[in-house]
């Protein structure tokens, strides 16, 4: 169709069709208007999250010359079953963690999600955010890896009621917070103060997997505390500051304030990710306990989601047999 150009406060909806490349050259330039003709904009995008691989010249030549704009890639990964391995996703996080300027979300929820494109909007229209002010010292574009997987919503109203908004909303901004305390879980069976502990770490749209492992778990008198990672991007760039900020001043490395809350006891760790397994699989290194990171290293299929879940051992059963195999290495 023709695009008929009108001013007006509602923005401005371009459909480009299959044109990846293009996609994020538009964004790009969008992103740079304020500084082209002083008329700020906040341009966003959407695009199949496999396709983002398309554009990726443009997108890395975009945030190189200092634009601000939000990309949102969904469906993604082996969650988006019926289509088979060529339109699923895996290497697309670490495209949002490594591209410099760019920060990865992957939020399981929607109020979290509704958080965090309310921050990153306000960060391109130039607000400082007085929630995250040490957290974005370079940040330009912000990537959202979403699914449509319909994910029941009420772990993380429980989780809000137990943290309250307030902090709960700092901790989803910081990249990450605790879902389920599993010394607090319902129908937990661990009395022995010396239960084993494992964190089951989660982002995006396995997390209704996670918590049916770490459920079987504690019926087994394992204490499993479940992690979100709402922002793995965010997450790991305030670990990598922290290190840098050590070595550069020959001091030991502190533990960086956003996971302090989060990870409260020394424990193996179990991430889940329908990714592949090694964009979480640093955590290990930054807590200082063995890690089993699973995801997805290989090409998908066509099927049901809990088809390929199984699969790619991302189903609950997997997940507890991975947390099993982590709290034997923590020897």
């Amino acid at each position: 169709a023709v695009l008929k150009w009108a001013e007006g406060p509602t923005g401005q909806h371009i459909e480009l069709g299959i044109s990846e490349m293009n996609l994020f050259m538009l964004l790009a330039m969008l992103g740079l208007s304020g500084d082209h003709s002083n008329q700020p904009l906040i341009p966003i995008g959407t695009v199949y999250d496999p396709f983002v691989l398309r554009g990726l010249d443009a997108f890395i030549y975009g945030v190189y010359s200092g634009s601000k704009f939000i990309i949102t890639g969904t469906p993604s990964g082996v969650t988006l079953a019926p289509e088979g391995g060529a339109h699923q996703s895996t290497i697309t996080p670490s495209v949002g963690m490594e591209i410099p300027g760019v920060v990865l979300m992957e939020p399981a929820y929607v109020q979290a999600l509704d958080w965090l494109l309310c921050d990153s909007i306000a960060h391109v229209a130039g607000s400082k955010s007085d929630t995250t002010p040490d957290l974005r010292p370079n940040e330009l574009a912000f990537y959202f890896r979403l699914t449509t997987r319909p994910i029941d919503q009420t772990p993380f109203i429980e989780a809000r009621e137990r943290l309250g908004e307030a902090v709960l909303r700092s901790q989803v901004l910081a990249g990450a917070y605790r879902l389920v305390d599993g010394r607090l879980a319902q129908g937990a069976q661990h009395e022995d103060a010396n239960a084993p502990v494992v964190h089951l770490v989660g982002t995006g749209s396995i997390m209704p997997e996670v918590l049916e492992a770490a459920k079987e778990l504690a019926s087994e008198g394992v204490i499993a505390h479940v992690v979100d990672i709402t922002s793995p991007g965010r997450l790991y760039g305030a670990w990598q500051r922290t290190l840098k900020q050590g070595i550069r001043t020959a001091h030991t490395p502190s533990f960086p304030g956003s996971m302090r809350p989060i990870f409260t006891e020394r424990a193996p760790i179990v991430s889940v990710h329908d990714g592949a397994s090694h964009a979480l699989a640093w955590l290990g290194s930054a807590l200082g306990m063995p890690q089993v990171a699973m995801g997805v290293d290989s090409f998908g299929q066509s099927g049901t989601i809990q088809d390929l879940y199984k699969i790619h051992d991302l189903d609950a059963g997997s997940i507890v047999n991975g947390a099993l195999a982590a709290l034997s290495l923590n020897v």
